[in-house]
């Protein structure tokens, strides 16, 4: 395999530390490489190196004669005057950019909302930093960095990135080194992983999951790892293994040691207790959406008011994890903002339980306004002096090691955290007020692939109701048992996950179709599908990865209903007989539950045989 570009022997020293010692690293035609590591440890100092942006203070950067790179920086570069259209296709005239089937793509997937006549300085942020990523794809290069080429994007933006990627070089060309926090877009992408850590760069064969996997073995094997992280690490590959089948990959080293060490590790959350526990500070009641609609007035005198929702019907359970997903604009702001009460509905009504707490983790770090001058650990002295989770007892300064703060740390004022130390602060101080029904907002911002796990194994024996919102896909399918659309202003199941919600924006957007008319038609090809085996189509490509993945979804979900329909009947034996209301209540929640099991096994049936063809 030809060499592209490489490091050897690369040193370089910060006034404080020591960044990199003694690397030899390289990329080879073909080569997909994701980096991961923790926030400061060197990841988007490895790609300036190595573009040749920076030097280092000895050692070499060597690339093979004729080599082209392209690089997306995380800072905005953009000049404000610069006029979309010229950054992207620059003085070409539109036949001839309009007949490149690349840059077309590139349009398509990432400009359909950015004016293509406005200048740089008149966008939003998210839309600077697409057109910066449009500008770098369109162009023919060998090699391309993408430092967090997935800030700012919605899933079906970076969805469609993973895609372009994929496809942009012939199998065995072209080479490509990814940063980012995004965990499924990393096992979408990379061939190969490197870890960043400890001066040092450790190459692993495989995406993030066969990483993990490593990762464990690793661990397990070295007597100096901190025990923390091998248990986290642990604990994720065990979720990663009982995930969907797209994830578990066969990379070419051993794996049974590896295997071993998670033979005993239970499922992430302990449904059925959580659920107890969700109902015991809870109550019965948490928020009912019933028929409700949002409508805005008219932005100016005039202007024609803007319905945003309608028609939703939401009954909120207590111990709830649901995932919500829409384009921007959809509407879910406005539908959290109804959970927590912050806005009322034009029609319909909203029910509200009498015990509930809501806490929102929003994106603006409003909690740390007032605290910004204090030190972090005199902002924790002022909390509780314990917090229980997975069954134990953890002080403040425990969980404050657990989210990732160093002992040093803790005399650090909080406006001199770095974004990611504010987040994970912020975090903590909202689950040490103990509220029973959690919002996350785009939790993931400025958070490495570590502190992601150790937040989610929190969550994970959290016992309320969590609502999350995010463009995290990994995140979002971790710590949530369903996922929820806003498509054509209405709330849509997904019992196929993030990838029914592709699908079915991908059919809005290409045929002009709504949601409803799209839903309709699959159901018809569903009925087509399966009227009889012989003449049943046989699936292939994607339409065959779908079915796969959304089978893995069915059945995980089948087993979900198994356990908690036996522990309802477990709660009717020791229900007190006479108590009429409260075994009427308990039969009322066995049907709901029966009722979606059985349409769960016609799917899963649907699915079995579609793929048996």
């Amino acid at each position: 395999m030809a060499h592209l570009l490489g490091a050897e022997s690369l040193h370089l020293e910060y006034p404080t530390r020591v960044i990199f010692d003694r690397v030899t690293i390289g990329l080879d035609e073909g080569d997909r490489i994701g980096v991961v590591g923790r926030n400061g440890d060197g990841k988007s100092t490895l790609l300036r190196l190595l573009s040749g942006r920076i030097e280092p203070d000895s050692g070499r950067v060597t690339r093979r004669n004729g080599v082209t790179l392209g690089m997306l920086d995380q800072a905005d570069i953009l000049p404000d005057d610069l006029v979309v259209k010229d950054a992207i296709v620059g003085d070409k005239d539109e036949y001839e950019w309009a007949g490149d089937a690349r840059i077309r793509d590139v349009i398509d997937g990432l400009l359909l909302d950015v004016p293509w006549e406005a200048t740089i300085g008149q966008l939003s942020g998210g839309q600077r930093r697409r057109v910066a990523l449009a500008k770098l794809l369109v162009g023919d290069w060998d090699v391309v960095f993408l430092d967090e080429p997935t800030n700012h994007l919605d899933v079906e933006g970076i969805s469609w990135l993973a895609g372009h990627l994929k496809k942009r070089w012939p199998a065995n060309q072209g080479g490509l080194i990814v940063v980012t926090h995004d965990r499924w877009f990393l096992d979408e992408v990379s061939t190969d992983t490197w870890e960043v850590h400890d001066q040092i760069i450790e190459p692993f064969e495989g995406g993030y999951a066969a990483y993990i996997l490593q990762r464990v073995e690793r661990d397990a094997m070295a007597a100096t790892m901190e025990s923390k992280r091998q248990n986290l690490a642990r604990k994720e590959l065990a979720w990663l293994r009982r995930g969907a089948p797209a994830r578990s990959t066969k990379p070419k080293f051993r794996m049974d040691a590896a295997y071993e060490l998670i033979s005993n590790e239970p499922p992430p959350r302990d449904t059925v207790a959580l659920s107890q526990l969700a109902t015991a500070r809870l109550g019965k009641d948490v928020v009912d959406l019933l028929d409700v609609g949002v409508t805005y007035p008219g932005a100016e005198p005039g202007q024609e008011p803007r319905e945003v929702l309608k028609d939703v019907e939401w009954r909120i359970a207590p111990g709830e994890r649901t995932g919500i997903l829409g384009v921007n604009g959809a509407g879910k702001s406005t539908l959290l903002s109804l959970v927590a009460g912050t806005l009322q509905p034009t029609s319909g009504r909203v029910k509200r339980g009498k015990t509930i707490r809501v806490a929102i983790l929003s994106q603006q770090l409003g909690e740390l306004a007032d605290i910004l001058d204090d030190r972090v650990m005199d902002v924790i002295a002022r909390q509780k002096s314990s917090y229980v989770s997975g069954g134990k007892e953890l002080t403040p300064g425990q969980l404050l090691e657990r989210m990732g703060f160093m002992s040093a740390q803790l005399s650090t004022q909080v406006k001199d955290l770095s974004g990611g130390q504010r987040r994970r602060l912020q975090l903590l101080l909202i689950l040490l007020g103990e509220p029973n029904v959690l919002i996350l907002d785009e939790p993931t911002n400025d958070l490495d692939t570590d502190i992601l796990a150790a937040i989610e194994d929190l969550l994970d024996s959290w016992p309320g109701t969590l609502l999350v919102v995010s463009h995290d896909r990994y995140l979002l399918e971790r710590v949530t048992d369903n996922q929820y659309a806003i498509l054509d202003k209405r709330m849509r199941h997904l019992p196929g996950g993030v990838d029914q919600y592709l699908e079915l924006r991908s059919k809005q957007g290409s045929k002009g179709q709504t949601v409803t008319e799209s839903h309709r038609s699959e159901e018809r090809a569903a009925e087509k599908n399966t009227v009889n085996s012989k003449g049943r189509i046989k699936l292939t490509g994607a339409e065959l990865r779908n079915a796969q993945k959304e089978l893995g979804s069915v059945s995980r979900r089948l087993e979900k209903a198994t356990t908690q329909i036996a522990a309802i009947h477990d709660r009717f034996a020791a229900h007190d007989q006479s108590d009429f209301a409260g075994l009427g209540s308990l039969q009322a929640e066995l049907k709901t539950l029966e009722d979606s099991m059985q349409e769960l096994e016609v799917r899963w049936l649907e699915l079995s045989e579609a793929l048996e063809a």
